[in-house]
């Protein structure tokens, strides 16, 4: 059947009756989350470069600094340093005579170390024990004080601002764990030991896979399957970690030395602290339960024999056979202002990264590659071809709306709106302008003339009544947290929700220039707010798109993801799927606006949007500027302000539009 006048080939229509009444854009998010779930990780067997990798992934890459634990009161009470200007606190449990080991023990991150029972058992049998405290999941600092405050736990304030700059909250208490076992391998060649429960087992797992100094390890309440981390709190989520380590990859980076895994004693946690009218924005999803004893032995035969023992009495004799002595007792305290200075610490810590970061994106100068592969996490190309299916939606004076699917991977489509002029002309090539929807949107809300969004003001139905031709894609950033656990999921794998759009767009570049009316070499693209977002996340990366203009979104993206001061910050806000691993030591707005050159890139921005200040947006695109004149392009690079909000305006970027695709011809 013959979709347009003559001249007009390459469409065709499917009966109506094929299409389902579900929403597509409900379906398209179901379906990535379908990818995902059959995507099993094929992991190599670990190696020694395989340690290093896995100090990359969870950050614990700084310097350490050198020194003894000094007491901080009387009693048990110690400090020790571990990074500049970050320390550990926590006890010291000394042995009456010479200690038989040294080791670090660590309670979960809701026990004081004071009442570690654990630590109690080691140093009984004649070992020197440090406990420290590790950062709790309350959320009494967890906010800008004067601003809004959170209900975030505190592993999960920090462990936001960390993951933009490459650490996380892990890393940084790995980091603790070792600088004390800098400080005993400094006192001579005893056995060194980790032990933890909870959380302190997870962080003593990883700091026995980290550093062979280490003898022997305890883990309780910790190990089993991983498969299912993004049902775990975020702060435990690893960028890449799944796609090579599971527990029992972890396990054979400690064997041959001692490892008891104790598979009781796991933390029980429901989620974060409850939302109250004073307290909201953390991520709803995660909580810890125990796995089924079924599921730990599994896991721990999957790479040999991971040892598992019935208690914690029982891990201890297995590693210390000697008799036990008198358990200690220590005296409690003051717990909360301790809390309080590690909480900051690590907080003041993350900040100076935060604020070093522009000298490390000069270092690097993060090309497309890069910033594909190791930021947003780059999948295959599209495996399967477009076969694309469309049914018309719309007919007005001067074009056609038809609705389309297209293929793209097992499980995952694209889909979107296309508008196409009623005057084409008989062996004619028209410019196309690929306009994208913000949050929560829908192709309609700007490519349906029944449809007057306040954000959109018909934008492409207004260049479509131009005689550009228009394609407004569904993104799959809808559905609430429902595409947010896209990024749960995703992030593990080295993957995230843009890795998918990326995949979506090339497929849909590849369906547009097969048609016989469109001029492949002027296909631009225009996104509002995470229209915006896409705007200088995927046309940089995309040989295809002529030009991109980003409108409701262009900042320093860095502040805006960081910062503890601005009420601009989405520290303070539910959007825990903005933060992409190292972004800000790799690149930022300025720097992904740079890899369009030569290419023209624009920005839009009402002075009263409440995405970012003008003076944040004005700073960022400075740098985009300067490289546009410096490279002679001058002109192909410009921002518009407006008096308005966040919206379209469609002056400016109209007539961008106009000069760069140059339509009329």
């Amino acid at each position: 059947m013959r979709l347009l006048q003559a001249g007009v080939a390459g469409l065709f229509l499917l009966a109506v009756s094929a299409w389902t009444q579900e929403d597509p854009a409900a379906r398209m998010v179901e379906g990535i989350h379908a990818y995902l779930d059959r995507t099993a990780a094929r992991r190599p067997p670990p190696t020694e470069a395989s340690r290093e990798r896995l100090r990359q992934m969870i950050g614990a890459v700084d310097a350490r600094v050198a020194g003894d634990p000094e007491r901080t009161a009387k009693g048990h009470s110690v400090r020790w340093p571990v990074l500049a200007g970050v320390t550990a606190e926590g006890v010291l449990l000394e042995p009456r005579g010479a200690p038989r080991c040294r080791a670090v023990a660590l309670a979960d991150a809701d026990e004081q170390p004071e009442d570690s029972r654990l630590a109690r058992l080691l140093a009984a049998r004649g070992c020197q024990v440090l406990v420290p405290v590790l950062i709790d999941r309350q959320d009494t600092w967890s906010g800008i004080p004067g601003i809004r405050m959170t209900n975030q736990p505190h592993r999960e304030w920090i462990w936001r601002m960390a993951y933009q700059v490459g650490r996380t909250i892990l890393g940084y208490e790995v980091q603790k764990v070792l600088a004390a076992v800098d400080w005993f391998r400094r006192q001579g060649k005893d056995t060194v030991l980790v032990a933890g429960e909870g959380e302190g087992g997870l962080v003593a797992f990883y700091a026995a896979a980290l550093d062979t100094r280490i003898d022997g390890a305890i883990v309780a309440g910790y190990f089993g399957p991983r498969e299912r981390l993004w049902q775990e709190p975020i702060y435990r989520d690893v960028w890449g970690l799944l796609a090579e380590f599971g527990d029992a990859e972890i396990a054979a980076l400690i064997a041959p030395r001692k490892l008891a895994v104790v598979p009781s004693g796991y933390p029980e946690v429901a989620g974060p602290p409850p939302e109250t009218k004073e307290r909201r924005g953390a991520c709803p999803n995660g909580r810890l339960t125990a796995p089924a004893i079924e599921e730990v032995r599994r896991e721990a035969a999957r790479l040999g024999n991971v040892p598992l023992a019935a208690t914690l009495d029982a891990a201890v004799a297995r590693l210390l056979p000697s008799p036990a002595g008198a358990v200690p007792s220590i005296p409690p305290a003051d717990a909360e202002a301790r809390q309080k200075r590690q909480f900051d610490e690590l907080v003041e810590f993350t900040q100076k990264l935060i604020r070093q970061s522009p000298a490390r994106r000069a270092e690097l100068r993060a090309g497309r590659d890069c910033v594909w592969n190791e930021v947003i996490g780059r999948l295959p190309d599209p495996s399967l071809p477009p076969n694309p299916r469309l049914r018309p939606v719309c007919d007005e004076p001067k074009f056609r709306g038809y609705e389309v699917t297209l293929d793209v991977w097992p499980d995952v489509f694209a889909s979107g709106i296309l508008l196409v002029p009623k005057d084409l002309k008989p062996g004619e090539r028209r410019p196309v302008v690929v306009c994208q929807h913000g949050l929560e949107g829908r192709p309609r809300d700007l490519a349906d003339p029944r449809v007057d969004h306040p954000a959109y003001h018909r934008y492409g139905v207004r260049l479509a009544e131009e005689g550009f031709i228009v394609y407004a894609p569904q993104n799959p950033y809808i559905g609430q947290d429902r595409f947010r656990l896209i990024l749960r999921k995703a992030r593990p794998l080295k993957l995230s929700l843009f890795s998918f759009i990326l995949g979506q767009h090339q497929q849909t570049l590849r369906w547009l220039k097969s048609l016989d009316y469109v001029d492949g070499a002027r296909i631009g693209f225009y996104g509002l707010s995470y229209g915006g977002k896409t705007a200088v996340r995927v046309p940089p990366l995309v040989d295809d798109y002529a030009l991109s203009i980003c409108s409701a979104d262009f900042n320093e993206w860095v502040w805006k993801t960081t910062s503890v001061e601005s009420r601009y910050s989405y520290m303070i806000t539910q959007e825990y799927d903005m933060y992409e691993w190292n972004f800000a030591n790799t690149i930022n707005y300025g720097e992904l606006a740079i890899l369009m050159a030569p290419r023209p890139f624009m920005v839009e921005r009402g002075h009263d949007d409440g995405v970012a200040p003008d003076e944040w947006v004005a700073y960022e695109f400075a740098k985009v500027r300067r490289h546009y004149d410096k490279q002679g392009l001058a002109g192909r690079a410009e921002i518009e302000f407006f008096n308005g909000p966040h919206t379209i305006h469609g002056q400016g970027t109209f007539e961008f539009l106009r000069r760069h695709l140059r339509w009329p011809n």
